[in-house]
């Protein structure tokens, strides 16, 4: 996948998406592509988190510098246990708000790509509670890569039409479930120590014994 020429835009249903449209956009995941996908929040930009190549990608369809990592997306904590290592502490935040705008830093696995971990050793990843958002990596059977569809410092989209203003003519597909609700991103929290560190209030309130500065989206 090159991303040349305007973006294929498929309609799904956001509460009941199509077996046969998740297994399309995950097609183009495996081939290397990128596609744009409603979240709870905003549309987002997914490709294989673990192919370094689709990676690169992302960071250079956004402008993100690369010393900002990537959040992931996992369809349970039994995927998220192929990437990171689960902690007790990040494991009783999972069973209490994931699916969510939840987002949990914890140690990465051997396996991932420094490049998404932006050599901090870390990831940070939830299970979305959008039908598609999670459609698409149960359809896929890997992590997908999440930040919000636009260019680093713009603000995120929450519409199809907010993602091909963006990208008009770089991404793979861009499966369009209508508007999201916007509002505040996901909440941040490093697990990797205890107990848990708040980095960015979020849509999720959690309480956690403290807080400290967060990289942006």
């Amino acid at each position: 996948m090159t991303g040349a020429g305007r973006p294929r835009v498929i309609a799904v249903d956001p509460v009941a998406p199509s077996a046969d449209v998740l297994g399309a956009a995950a097609a183009v995941l495996r081939g290397g592509g990128v596609v744009a996908f409603p979240t709870e929040t905003f549309y987002g930009l997914a490709a294989r988190a673990l192919d370094s190549r689709a990676v690169a990608r992302i960071f250079e369809l956004k402008g993100r510098p690369e010393s900002k990592p990537l959040l992931v997306l996992v369809d349970s904590v039994a995927m998220a246990e192929t990437v990171i290592h689960v902690s007790d502490p990040a494991r009783a935040l999972m069973a209490r708000h994931w699916p969510g705008a939840l987002t949990l830093v914890l140690t990465a696995r051997a396996r991932v790509p420094a490049a998404l971990t932006a050599g901090t050793g870390t990831l940070g990843l939830r299970v979305s509670s959008h039908a598609v958002a999670q459609g698409l990596v149960q359809a896929l059977g890997e992590p997908v890569t999440a930040p919000s569809a636009n260019p680093t410092g713009a603000s995120p989209p929450t519409t199809a039409a907010d993602v091909l203003a963006y990208f008009a003519d770089t991404l793979d597909l861009v499966l369009d479930a209508g508007p999201t609700s916007g509002g505040a991103p996901s909440t941040l929290v490093d697990a990797t120590v205890d107990p848990p560190t708040i980095l960015r209030q979020g849509a999720v309130a959690v309480r956690a014994a403290g807080r400290r500065g967060a990289g942006a989206k």
